[in-house]
């Protein structure tokens, strides 16, 4: 079987090569060229580098042959365009989904032939068929699980895709990459939006958005606390990056027009807790034969006994119930909750199953 491997340099994804080269498959690794060199070489030196730098060693090391594909087009267009626009709008986008959804198992399956049957990644979940249908079931370790990610991946997507390490804790996959002598068994998990690296999101949106000074208002008081530099920097449930005495402080909500950021310093009031909200954009990994509009295994008016739901990535998830109306739905939470944003996606679970994902109104 011919299998294409997306490595990124880092730790996971070149486990998942060295796994799949120990098992006999015809591979060729693949890098993707997303760094917008033009967008960022005001940020310092090329972010890409070391990156690459890693993944030609490890496939020198395997014996893998290395293809480099430049997606800086696709990229902006599908991403980083998205991304500057929701915060524009005080929403709170996730890129690493649309990333996953239009990238990585999107206009890069158009790059590459017929001839590989699977594209592999480092993700940590795991990709399930039961009776023509795939499904995507969490990994095992509940802190590095990313079905959060690849909520978005529809069944053609999610066929084709192959997640080597998705069943392995990241401790053996650390062990893993020890025995197998990787030259980045040492390195650090990348942290933060993918085509940003190591630079700071807030520096990208200064450069794309500048500067609008307004006011940190608390909630309870309406006492302004102190001056902030544009709403489209913050975001619900946000406490680091805020710079103000007195602390600790939470972000609890957004007025976007008069250009205001509450914050509380306690960020207990019942008012900043929501119990429901809406979604759109609702999209099912695996769908009802007899209704499209609705997952397998829940019905469409009254939810899920069974049912929960990740308002970001992370472990915590709430149990909860969902009212289906075409791709809208209204999300009844069974305890309330904070940091529910707008732009953020909800992504749905019923037991081990990641169900599909809706964008947060």
């Amino acid at each position: 079987m011919k299998i294409a491997v997306l490595t990124s340099g880092g730790v996971d994804s070149s486990v998942a090569l060295r796994l799949l080269h120990e098992q006999g498959y015809e591979l060729t690794a693949f890098y993707l060229k997303i760094w917008l060199e033009d967008e960022l070489q005001h940020l310092g030196d090329c972010p890409w580098a070391e990156d690459l730098s890693f993944v030609q060693k490890i496939c020198s090391r395997i014996g893998v042959p290395l293809r480099i594909i430049p997606m800086q087009k696709e990229y902006w267009d599908r991403i980083v365009q998205y991304t500057i626009q929701e915060s524009k709008a005080g929403c709170t986008p996730n890129p690493d989904v649309l990333c996953n959804q239009f990238i990585k198992f999107g206009a890069f399956y158009d790059q590459i032939d017929d001839s590989f049957e699977k594209v592999a990644t480092g993700h940590y979940a795991q990709a399930e068929e039961k009776e023509g249908q795939f499904f995507l079931r969490k990994a095992p370790d509940p802190i590095k699980d990313q079905t959060y990610f690849l909520s978005r991946l529809n069944q053609k997507q999610l066929s084709r895709a192959l997640f080597p390490i998705g069943h392995l804790m990241k401790s053996e996959v650390r062990a893993l990459a020890e025995k197998y002598d990787l030259p980045n068994q040492h390195r650090k998990d990348s942290q933060g939006i993918c085509f940003l690296g190591k630079f700071k999101y807030r520096d990208f949106l200064h450069h794309h958005l500048g500067e609008q000074k307004g006011d940190f208002v608390e909630r309870e008081t309406g006492k302004k606390i102190g001056e902030h530099l544009g709403y489209f920097h913050y975001t619900i449930g946000q406490r680091q990056g805020l710079n103000l005495s007195g602390g600790p402080w939470f972000v609890v909500d957004k007025d976007i027009p008069k250009n205001i950021v509450y914050i509380s310093n306690g960020y207990e009031p019942e008012e900043v807790y929501k119990s429901e909200f809406d979604v759109e954009e609702l999209r099912w990994i695996a769908s009802s034969s007899e209704d499209p509009s609705t997952p397998l295994g829940m019905t469409k008016r009254y939810g899920d006994a069974n049912l929960f739901v990740k308002i970001r990535h992370g472990e915590s998830i709430h149990e909860c119930t969902l009212k289906i109306e075409g791709d809208r739905g209204h999300v009844t939470l069974k305890e309330p909750v904070h940091g529910v944003a707008a732009g953020q996606f909800a992504v749905f679970y019923n037991q081990e199953y990641c169900l599909g994902a809706g964008v947060i109104l």
